[in-house]
């Protein structure tokens, strides 16, 4: 279920509105354009000097416009913004020219059917603990200096995100990171945006890299009849990688502050700065709480506050607590802060034990009894995205307590219950074992936790990489289409138990499917009102007069600008028909434009929004949002000349 809240609709309502208001005032102005016939008897359209601009195109560029708002803003979850897309583009059939097929062509798109297969096969190469087993060797060769760790790091995340996609090396990196920083006394902060960024930059090393490259192959077929091979643009990833690299491990790695501090990072109690806020108490005999069942009790206080643990008799009772009545002497853990915490031991019969009253994180957890602090990232699309702990019922849910949220450096300690959850917060939960085994195999979320080896399927290590290897193999000799290759290779995962049938459907991120096949049909709105052409004739005429290298070097900044703000598949969709239309109007290369809009469209390091990597190391790593703008303003200025640069020569334009 989708929780909307009546402030959102209200703000939504008042945009379309806008939006309309904008259209209806703008449209009488638009002339219709001229219609021509040539020698050979086609239709050519052209423009009169002042008609230049139809309805098509305004209704069309009015739509592209409303979407980029509304990505940006996201008064509702990207997905749902994208499937209502097709739906407004039949219904504006007559101006948008796209009717029901093309509409619904997105999910047929052999683009989206190989990112969908893309995501299992790369599930097949996490269950059997491949990474895991190279992060364990980090920590062997790092000897805990930071500037080692960082250079294998990123040596490793960016050719693996070439071979299983950028967004689930991230994933399993993370936990990875945080306990190498732990075991090595150094921050994770110097480590998670260089793992982003790398991975980022190394998707770009083949086809199957990222969605993006396969989106954008599709789109090269469509328009230039070009469609990209596995190794197509290898060369020009392997140079972006190694410009990268080198910047992040000289330059780079100063620009980015250790924002989780080494000395804090020992105990998550002190990271997530609880110290204040979790108390231990007894309840004493003359207490109203004694003898009472915890649920019904906590529901008549009227104070801020959750109760963590009962600690009776030396043993420890966490969730779920509501059954379990209170008795004199019993030892409360409580999260609250310090005002309340003294009008109930002032009303509520509880004392402060001086010696004992600082929670530690060993106090919190019992190995005897599989207690465990853990943080658990939220994923992009995750279906938390949106909603309260409230809405969610987080308790009852998943029997875990939240004992502080954490969204870049920002930490949230009250009032958790009414915080709106986003992709990328942390919540520092305290769990049972059988809870933590439940949040381990939930897509849901990322566990910041070193998972036992034998959760992994270490005997299937050479078979997931053999199956692997032979759907690249099927493509690059193009014995079979990549999209069949891969839908091949899923039955093969499954068939050898590498991925069971139930985690084929938890493995795949459903948000960008639906993404990539809902925007589709909006790249083709753009070509078939002629609308790219519009856009593109007088992009040209801004930069007519420079070199077409100066034009390739355009549209990367202009892409690169638009992939930090929304989504990096949107901005392939939107910028790849007026890149191909600029190409044929200046008479140049449209494969180098092709090209250079795609490695736009997957290098956003300047937000922590503008791709889905950044954000699943936003908070892991406490930063502020202008971290990502301080250590990737240099990085994209540098690829920005980069990459035209070696399109010309590997290309020409």
């Amino acid at each position: 279920m989708i929780f909307i809240s009546r402030k959102k609709l209200l703000y939504l309502a008042i945009l379309l509105v806008i939006s309309t208001l904008i259209i209806g005032w703008i449209a009488p102005q638009a002339n219709a354009v001229e219609l021509e016939i040539d020698q050979e008897g086609e239709i050519e359209t052209t423009f009169a000097d002042n008609q230049e601009f139809n309805i098509n195109m305004l209704i069309v560029s009015s739509l592209v416009i409303l979407a980029i708002l509304l990505f940006l803003w996201e008064p509702i979850r990207a997905d749902i913004i994208a499937l209502t897309i097709p739906i407004i583009l039949v219904l504006l059939e007559p101006w948008s020219q796209i009717n029901i097929d093309q509409a619904l062509s997105g999910f047929a798109n052999p683009a989206t059917i190989t990112v969908l297969a893309m995501f299992i096969l790369s599930e097949g190469i996490q269950r059997s603990g491949l990474v895991q087993i190279l992060g364990d060797k980090i920590v062997q060769l790092t000897s805990g200096k930071e500037s080692r760790q960082l250079g294998i790091i990123v040596g490793l995340a960016g050719p693996i995100a070439g071979i299983i996609n950028n967004t689930p090396v991230v994933a399993i990196f993370i936990p990875m990171i945080k306990n190498l920083a732990r075991k090595t006394k150094t921050s994770p902060s110097k480590l998670l945006i260089p793992l982003s960024y790398a991975s980022m930059m190394g998707g770009m090393l083949t086809l199957v890299g990222t969605s993006t490259n396969l989106l954008a192959s599709d789109i090269s077929a469509r328009l230039i009849g070009h469609s990209f091979s596995m190794f197509e643009f290898t060369q020009l990833g392997i140079v972006i990688l190694v410009i990268g690299s080198l910047y992040l491990v000289t330059l780079g790695r100063h620009l980015i502050p250790e924002r989780i501090k080494p000395e804090q990072y020992d105990d998550l109690i002190e990271e997530y700065e609880m110290i204040d806020y979790l108390t231990e108490v007894v309840i004493e005999e003359n207490s109203p709480l004694a003898g009472k069942i915890v649920g019904p009790a906590l529901e008549e206080l009227d104070f801020e506050f959750d109760l963590v643990q009962i600690i009776r008799s030396g043993k420890q009772f966490m969730e779920p607590l509501d059954a379990k009545s209170l008795q004199p002497g019993d030892h409360l853990i409580i999260r609250t802060n310090r005002e309340t915490l003294l009008k109930m031991i002032e009303t509520e019969g509880l004392k402060l034990i001086p010696d004992k009253a600082k929670v530690t994180e060993e106090k919190l957890e019992s190995p005897t009894q599989g207690q465990n602090l853990v943080e658990t990232v939220i994923t992009n699309g995750s279906f938390l995205e949106g909603q309260t702990l409230a809405e969610i019922n987080f308790l009852a849910r998943y029997d875990a307590t939240v004992l502080a949220i954490r969204r870049g450096s920002t930490l949230a300690h009250s009032r958790m219950e009414d915080i709106t959850l986003k992709a990328g917060d942390v919540l520092l939960l305290l769990v049972t074992e059988k809870t933590l085994e439940r949040l381990r195999h939930n897509r849901n979320f990322i566990i910041a936790y070193e998972i036992n080896p034998t959760d992994y399927r270490q005997s299937k290590i050479p078979i997931a990489l053999g199956i692997i290897s032979t759907v690249v193999a099927l493509a690059v000799f193009e014995i079979i289409p990549i999209v069949i290759s891969a839908i091949a290779g899923v039955i093969a995962m499954v068939l050898t138990d590498c991925v069971k049938p139930n985690e084929m459907y938890e493995a795949v991120n459903w948000e960008v499917i639906f993404l990539l096949a809902s925007l589709i049909p909006l790249g083709i709105a753009l070509e078939e009102t002629g609308t790219a052409q519009y856009i593109a004739q007088h992009l040209i005429n801004m930069i007519d007069s420079f070199p077409p290298i100066i034009a390739l070097g355009v549209f990367y900044i202009l892409t690169a600008l638009l992939t930090n703000i929304i989504s990096n598949n949107a901005s392939v969709i939107l910028m790849t028909p007026i890149a191909v239309d600029a190409a044929l109007q200046l008479g140049a290369n449209p494969f180098s434009f092709i090209l250079v809009v795609t490695f736009a469209a997957s290098t956003a390091f300047l937000t922590p929004i503008g791709y889905q990597t950044n954000l699943m190391v936003y908070g892991p790593g406490g930063y502020k949002f202008k971290d990502f703008m301080i250590a990737g303003a240099p990085l994209q200025l540098l690829l920005a000349i980069a990459t035209p640069l070696f399109i010309y020569l590997f290309w020409g334009v």
